[in-house]
């Protein structure tokens, strides 16, 4: 049997500013990756988010970024090892908490913005957070770019990991993420990302924005919840998956 989880970035709100449609997403995914708090997201809304994705019974995840609220955490900042490590700590520690609080559990770890993005090729990066999530939960399962350094730490390390593939985001020769400042970063036709899913899943492929065919697992897709767009794209993408036999199911799922 074919299958995937589908997994959306959210709470990320905070204090007076909303952002995204966490209670209309939340319904139509199987994995949810909160904000902790330092990229975006606030105390009050952590609670929120964890209360509505226990509420429809999907999976939790932590969604640490980088101190940078200004910039959302797409901004690169020069962080030493330890000073990963204990940013990744706080915030896992964080989000853990408020699950505790309403009786459930923290399921997996999810970078957010240029933190994921550069966990995926800085090897040492990667090893630094890896060790943060092993630290705090050796149980959690470590989320991170299929083919990137971080996925490869996380198994050196023995923690269980769910490589994700980007439905809307094109990939380079080398299988990474097309910079997002590069006007061929994203896939604007759905009905052409729903077919590379398909592909991801089934064959374990993906075209590059050249063209050249890059081997990659898919265990879990991200599917952005922030746009006028995307409750229609992830009612769609999931239709349309399970219309193919390809199951919903988030990686904690056995």
């Amino acid at each position: 049997m074919y299958r995937i989880d589908l997994n959306s970035d959210l709470g990320e709100s905070f204090g007076r500013y909303t952002l995204g449609r966490d209670d209309q997403i939340i319904p139509l995914v199987s994995s949810v990756n909160i904000a902790c708090g330092q990229h975006a997201g606030d105390p009050l809304v952590m609670r929120k988010t964890v209360a509505l994705a226990k509420e429809a019974g999907v999976a939790i995840g932590a969604h640490p970024g980088y101190p940078d609220l200004q910039g959302f955490g797409r901004r690169d900042m020069k962080l030493s090892p330890d000073e990963a490590y204990a940013f990744a700590v706080y915030q896992i520690g964080a989000l853990s908490g408020f699950c505790a609080a309403a009786g459930t559990s923290l399921s997996h770890v999810k970078p957010h913005g240029q933190l994921y993005n550069r966990a995926a090729v800085d090897a040492e990066l990667a090893a630094a957070l890896a060790q943060a999530v092993r630290d705090v939960d050796s149980t959690l399962i470590l989320v991170g770019l299929a083919n990137g350094a971080f996925v490869d730490e996380g198994r050196k390390l023995g923690l269980s990991v769910a490589e994700e593939f980007f439905a809307d985001r094109n990939y380079t020769d080398k299988g990474k993420l097309v910079n997002r400042a590069e006007p061929n970063a994203m896939v604007h036709d759905e009905g052409e990302a729903i077919e590379r899913v398909k592909r991801a899943v089934r064959e374990g492929t993906v075209l590059s924005a050249t063209g050249k065919l890059i081997e990659l697992h898919a265990d879990t897709l991200c599917v952005h919840g922030d746009t006028p767009q995307a409750l229609a794209f992830v009612s769609r993408i999931r239709q349309s998956l399970e219309a193919d036999g390809i199951a919903i199911l988030a990686v904690s799922a056995a």
